[in-house]
């Protein structure tokens, strides 16, 4: 009986020296960066676009800003961060969709793109320069002036979300 006690308290430190061992990292806001990284920079995105949004640039880019500040424990600098976001907006389009017949359009499609830099500074084999373009579908009884309001911030967060999971989430 004390031979199976003493095997029993063995194989008991042994599973708890190899469970010990063994590191899972879990993060509940997808963010998925080296513990080395501790700041960020997000600059200005111009918008160089041949159809301009006055607000556009401002709005993405601080909109970029508070995903950063609210899904990571990374502190905003203004310069020379960590990780590093640039870039500018390259694209705003409508296009007609879902052409009908008499050649009419039943959907219009809003497509921003955005050309981006990101530039991680502890480790640079994880830098890259990429475009990311997201859309929002509209009906085309409606003006983009009518619109424009509503499509954009949506777009924005969808660029965004595929900013975030490009570059924090690594996916």
């Amino acid at each position: 009986m004390k031979r199976y006690f003493l095997i029993s308290i063995l194989v008991v430190a042994l599973l708890g020296l190899f469970v010990s061992g063994c590191k899972v990292n879990y993060s509940f806001t997808g963010a998925n960066l080296s513990p080395k990284i501790k700041t960020f920079t997000v600059y200005y995105f111009p918008n160089r676009a041949r159809l301009v949004n006055p607000t556009l640039s401002q709005n993405f880019t601080e909109q970029l800003k508070a995903k950063l500040q609210r899904q990571t424990s990374l502190d905003e600098l203004e310069d020379n961060g960590d990780i590093e976001f640039e870039g500018q907006i390259t694209g705003y389009e409508v296009r007609p969709m879902s052409i009908q017949k008499n050649d009419m359009a039943a959907k219009n499609r809003l497509t921003i793109t955005v050309k981006v830099k990101y530039t991680n500074n502890k480790e640079p084999d994880q830098s890259f320069e990429k475009s990311f373009s997201a859309f929002d579908d509209f009906d085309s009884s409606l003006t983009l002036d009518a619109i424009e309001s509503s499509l954009v911030p949506d777009i924005i967060k969808k660029l965004n979300e595929d900013i975030f999971n490009a570059t924090i989430a690594n996916w």
